[in-house]
């Protein structure tokens, strides 16, 4: 498989806390790949790097056959690079069908044209969220918030999607919901590369898999379900159960350690 993402000896420090050292990963094309970790282990930090939105690193990272740094912003002869990440700010009131709109910037040189608006509709109505379209942003939930700011980053037709716990702050339904649209969006071409805590999750929907720790990334493709288990209960640092239910694996934290 031909890897659309790739790093190579990529590392990265905050001063002199090293998060990233020596990764050698590579992602490939037209897959649902997902990252698993705890919490502080690099996952973001990774994501920020690939995204674009961290430039500070040493070694290579390549989307296509492309050096990230060589990307630039609106460039046609590039892949189409779309990103959610966890943390976003927006104090103005705009209206849920504008922050929506901005998405299709790219598509319109001087005012939206009747395609970004039908475009914004089609997203809106795939996620039943049409009767949010005039009410402003800042006063949804946070759940609200996220499932709009995943139908901006859509509307955008990325080539490559990057999610960073999309599932944060969404009910089961939402959760459902997202994640089925992200295998959709890989069974048309799409490349979507998802940071993710569940495993459960993960493994129901994913086709690579892959995990956070000691500072890198391991492949854990073509495992065993045991030695997965293994691992996460290594990384978690909680005992686990491994079952497998309707042709998918599910890890299980044991309330009892006996069991």
């Amino acid at each position: 498989m031909i890897a659309t993402i790739s790093t190579k000896q990529l590392s990265f420090s905050y001063g002199n806390d090293i998060v990233l050292r020596d990764v050698n990963v590579s992602f490939p094309k037209g897959k649902l790949s997902i990252i698993l970790g705890r919490n502080g282990s690099g996952k973001s930090t990774l994501f920020n790097v690939i995204a674009g939105l961290e430039k500070r690193y040493d070694g290579q990272v390549t989307i296509g056959d492309v050096e990230r740094r060589k990307i630039k912003i609106g460039s046609s002869s590039q892949l189409r690079l779309g990103f959610l990440n966890q943390f976003h700010q927006m104090t103005f009131p705009y209206k849920v069908f504008d922050v929506v709109l901005t998405g299709r910037a790219s598509f319109s040189r001087f005012s939206p044209s009747k395609e970004d608006h039908e475009a914004v509709q089609a997203i809106l109505k795939k996620f039943d969220l049409e009767h949010l379209s005039d009410k402003p942003y800042t006063e949804l939930s946070g759940g609200e918030r996220q499932l709009i700011l995943l139908c901006r980053v859509l509307v955008q037709q990325p080539d490559v999607l990057m999610l960073d716990e999309p599932t944060n702050h969404l009910d089961l339904n939402y959760q459902m919901a997202v994640l089925r649209t992200a295998k959709e969006l890989v069974k048309e071409g799409t490349t979507v590369l998802c940071v993710m805590h569940d495993p459960n999750l993960a493994y129901m929907f994913g086709d690579q898999f892959y995990l956070m720790r000691d500072q890198s990334v391991l492949d854990i493709n073509g495992l065993e379900r045991e030695e997965v288990r293994n691992l996460l209960e290594e990384t978690y640092e909680l005992p686990l159960l491994s079952i497998e239910k309707q042709g998918k694996w599910m890890f299980i934290p044991m309330l009892n350690e006996n069991q």
